[in-house]
């Protein structure tokens, strides 16, 4: 019978102890229920602020080049304006050099012309017909070729005196004529385009005594 039993001991041994390591797994195992529904980990919390902080820094980025780039067209379109300015200025400055380029000539011609009026006036009538009949030719060519280069006599006689246009010599009453009428032409005046070469020197009525 001792026999027998201890056959048995052999055939079914007793279980072993278990080690260490098997042990920690089982606990790991038997405690895992109670982890379930535990808060997240410290870290997740702080994810959405971040993300939150640099949106708005990207905004202000935006908003800060949207502002640059307005100043930048605002600074453009002034410097255009002034481009523009500046090119119509020189546009006029060339155009009036070219429009009053010839006015020194005019100035320098004129006294020819006075020349040939005075030939005109001094010379009598009878042999010297012919004579100033050459000169008043040549004198209304002179003229002719000064308005192909807009340059005009002023009228002046018995119009109202204009300083702008007349210089008075002297004044001379006259009941035919309202004051500061022209009465006399003493120098022909002469305006290149609407700019005055020289003014007419006149003489100017005044109310009668």
């Amino acid at each position: 019978m001792a026999d027998n039993h201890e056959s048995e001991k052999a055939v079914h041994p007793a279980a072993a102890e278990p080690t260490a390591d098997q042990a920690a797994s089982q606990a790991g195992t038997a405690e895992a229920p109670a982890g379930i529904g535990t808060a997240p980990p410290a870290g997740g919390a702080e994810i959405p602020a971040a993300r939150d902080a640099e949106i708005a820094r990207r905004d202000e980025e935006i908003a800060r080049l949207r502002t640059e780039l307005d100043q930048a067209k605002d600074r453009a379109l002034r410097s255009l304006a002034e481009l523009d300015n500046y090119r119509k200025r020189a546009d006029r400055t060339i155009e009036e050099e070219s429009r009053y380029a010839l006015l020194p000539l005019v100035r320098d011609l004129l006294p020819v012309l006075d020349d040939l009026r005075r030939a005109i006036d001094s010379s009598p009538g009878g042999d010297a017909a012919s004579l100033r009949e050459g000169v008043e030719l040549v004198a209304r060519k002179f003229e002719s070729v000064l308005a192909k280069y807009h340059c005009k006599p002023i009228d002046a006689l018995h119009q109202p005196f204009d300083p702008n246009y007349h210089e008075a010599l002297m004044q001379q009453p006259s009941s035919e004529f309202p004051p500061n009428t022209v009465l006399q032409v003493i120098r022909t005046g002469f305006t290149l385009h609407d700019r005055v070469v020289r003014p007419s020197q006149v003489i100017v009525s005044t109310a009668p005594p």
